[in-house]
């Protein structure tokens, strides 16, 4: 295929594209808005699963590197409940299908596998408009421009690609996350560093969960779930730590102290991480010379499948277009026909919602049993 591809986005799903490509000899640039691979914090632990992300990587040749950065132990998952009582503790006995690795480790994995200078840094798009047979032009907040005959939208939730192809937008879900970390967590949080334990600690409750991780380097780091609406949490000024730590802790009043600390002694100010879904069954028709991938395409609330997901369809994408080097088209469709299902079935397995009166321990340990997990 001697087309050279157009990656909008170098988050996972788009690189795993251009990895992909790169492995059978397709021309590809990826550009990126942030200023370099280190311009921000890549997020926290992703479990890679068996069924999806893991194929992706083998994919692109590189499960040896994947396993080099898997964090041994992080499977373990314990279930309390909100005074602290343990309901559920499971080990980690190495069998699992969904090994985790931070999220920054796995993009450098994937960086590091693609020839030097692939990947364009600060270009931020700007404009993107169609020329016609499958043509487009890219322009970026510098001026610059590029012009393409095969353009991928990997550019995630607020995807500048996605209007060629869809008027649809992202849409609340009715519940933010507020992010927290604590450093150091055994020797300066002991207490709440046992009550994760080695992997991941969830404490359900209707309206209000939390849930955190054991990541590298002794860091707990905590997602605190409140089911509010939007203006609920613009009363609250994320701009003065203190003042928002207290008021989202107040939400948690009575909780076990322990619990409590993953909010109140976070060794950074709380972050706040409102979650949007596209529309149920989100799909377009058949624009010639574009596609999407991962959020830019799905963009569904947190279910553990999200960077699975866009890595996969990075993988389909590649190999779909390296299997028909002279149809652009063809590799397309094949491709949307593949992924569009995938993408918009329901998670039938999902666990209780934050607002269902089973969001409690008891109603999670019961999931579990019936999942067979």
């Amino acid at each position: 295929m001697h087309t050279p591809v157009t990656i909008i986005g170098a988050g996972l799903g788009g690189l795993t594209l251009a990895r992909v490509l790169h492995v059978h000899g397709v021309p590809v640039t990826v550009y990126e808005a942030e200023s370099s691979p280190s311009a921000r914090a890549q997020g926290g632990l992703l479990d890679i699963h068996d069924y999806n992300g893991q194929l992706a990587l083998k994919a692109a040749g590189l499960m040896d590197e994947f396993h080099a950065i898997v964090l041994e132990g992080r499977q373990a998952l314990r279930i309390l409940d909100r005074d602290g009582t343990v309901r559920f503790d499971q080990a980690d006995d190495g069998t699992g299908g969904r090994p985790e690795v931070q999220r920054g480790d796995l993009r450098r994995v994937l960086l590091d596998s693609l020839p030097a200078g692939t990947v364009r840094w600060g270009h931020k798009v700007s404009r993107i408009r169609a020329l016609g047979e499958g043509r487009h032009e890219v322009t970026f907040a510098d001026g610059a421009t590029v012009v393409t005959s095969l353009l991928v939208g990997a550019d995630g939730a607020w995807s500048r690609v996605r209007p060629l192809l869809s008027t649809a937008t992202p849409e609340y879900i009715g519940k933010s996350m507020v992010e927290t970390y604590l450093l150091h967590a055994d020797t300066r949080h002991p207490a709440t560093a046992k009550a994760v334990g080695g992997g991941m600690l969830i404490v359900p409750s209707p309206g209000r969960e939390i849930f955190a991780h054991r990541e590298k380097d002794d860091t707990l780091h905590a997602y605190v779930g409140l089911s509010e609406p939007q203006d609920w949490f613009a009363a609250i000024d994320f701009a003065d730590a203190a003042t928002a730590t207290a008021r989202i802790a107040q939400e948690f009043d009575g909780w076990a102290p322990e619990l409590t600390a993953l909010i109140t002694d976070s060794d950074v100010p709380p972050v706040l991480r409102p979650l949007y879904t596209l529309p149920s069954g989100h799909r377009w028709d058949r624009v010639p010379g574009v596609t999407l991938l991962g959020d830019a395409a799905h963009l569904a609330a947190p279910n553990g499948e999200g960077a699975n997901l866009a890595m996969l369809d990075g993988a389909d994408l590649g190999e779909a277009l390296a299997a028909h080097p002279d149809d652009i088209e063809t590799a397309l469709t094949e491709y949307e026909q593949i992924m569009f299902p995938r993408s918009t079935e329901p998670v039938t397995d999902e666990m209780p919602g934050i607002d269902s009166p089973h969001n409690t321990a008891q109603g999670l340990i019961d999931w579990f049993s019936e999942k067979g997990h």
